[in-house]
């Protein structure tokens, strides 16, 4: 079982992970072990996340989310097996955490007066300056 919050909590079931062979430098042990872990959470069908929690999950998962509604993650940074696995379940839950946290609403400002001068000021001179830029007449 893997705690996220006082609400939220992931059932073993819901988890699937796969060892496979990392890559890399590693020599000889990389070509036999396999020590990297591709953790599957199957999301969409989580009865523990509400469903606010599973559309931020989603977002934030970008291409780790599969068509099947589930989070896959995959670690290969360590050449322990304990480690990628207990390093994979980590980010899993600060993943789920993330979501957890609703975004702040936008308010939208109207620009001051003086800001709508300024960059109309900012306009003017910078039309001053390519107007001077064009061909000089020789009579004058």
């Amino acid at each position: 079982m893997l705690r996220i919050t006082d609400q939220i909590t992931i059932e073993d079931w819901e988890l699937t992970e796969q060892f496979i062979r990392s890559s890399g430098p590693g020599g000889q042990n990389v070509n036999k072990v396999s020590t990297a872990v591709e953790l599957r959470f199957e999301a969409d069908r989580s009865p523990n996340l509400p469903g606010p929690v599973k559309a931020r999950l989603r977002r934030l998962a970008g291409r780790r989310w599969t068509k099947e509604g589930a989070v896959v993650l995959q670690v290969d940074e360590t050449r322990s097996q304990a480690r990628n696995r207990e390093i994979a379940r980590d980010r899993l839950a600060e993943l789920i955490l993330e979501a957890t946290r609703k975004p702040k609403r936008r308010i939208p400002t109207k620009p001051t007066l003086g800001s709508k001068k300024r960059r109309l000021a900012a306009k003017k001179q910078r039309g001053d300056v390519k107007a001077l830029r064009g061909k000089v007449d020789p009579e004058n």
